[in-house]
């Protein structure tokens, strides 16, 4: 059974299949273009996001929108979205369980998408997405393919914001995704 986009995003906002749903202010199911080839995935929103009902449009947000612009591209050419679709309380990482709620809905949107791509953006992205055996610090930079889709583990600009020593890695994983876009449109 195929889903639209309306019903997809409206049933996201209403959710309540976890406690995060409970305390939003807005659902933050993602924004861009449905039919990218490049997808980025963070872990949750945060306040600003909670209050706007968007994704990155705080500092972290502001840095993102920076490296995708370094590598010719911007929010109206790729799709984001984040594991949870609900503010953690206090900016908490996402628990297992919240993170498990919201799978269905990133699986159909990766579904309407269909992305070549998959940038996951800090470890709760990774993990949730790739399993708890993976650790951000020693798999981001490197392509792992699973079901003919490419995926980018690297940190999230949050932490580059915290870390300044981590900005230099997250430039050449995006350079290297720009990289891979261009090969993969020669196939």
């Amino acid at each position: 059974m195929e889903i639209s986009w309306e019903t997809l995003i409206s049933e996201m906002r209403d959710c309540q299949r976890c406690r995060l749903g409970a305390n939003r202010t807005k659902a933050v199911p993602g924004e861009g273009s449905s039919s990218s080839g490049l997808m980025l995935i963070g872990e949750g929103p945060g306040r600003d996001e909670d209050m706007l009902g968007r994704p990155f449009v705080g500092a972290a947000g502001r840095l993102l929108e920076k490296a995708v612009a370094a590598i010719g591209h911007s929010r109206d050419t790729l799709y984001i979205t984040n594991i949870v679709k609900c503010r953690p309380p206090g900016n908490r990482a996402p628990q297992p369980d919240e993170s498990a709620a919201c799978l269905p809905f990133l699986r159909l949107q990766t579904a309407l998408i269909r992305p070549k791509i998959i940038v996951l953006m800090g470890a709760t992205a990774v993990r949730a997405i790739l399993g708890d055996s993976m650790r951000i610090t020693r798999d981001r930079g490197q392509f792992i393919e699973r079901k003919g889709v490419l995926f980018m583990p690297t940190f999230h600009p949050a932490a580059l914001l915290r870390d300044e020593s981590k900005k230099r890695p997250f430039w050449e994983d995006f350079k290297r995704v720009r990289d891979k876009l261009e090969e993969l449109k020669e196939h």
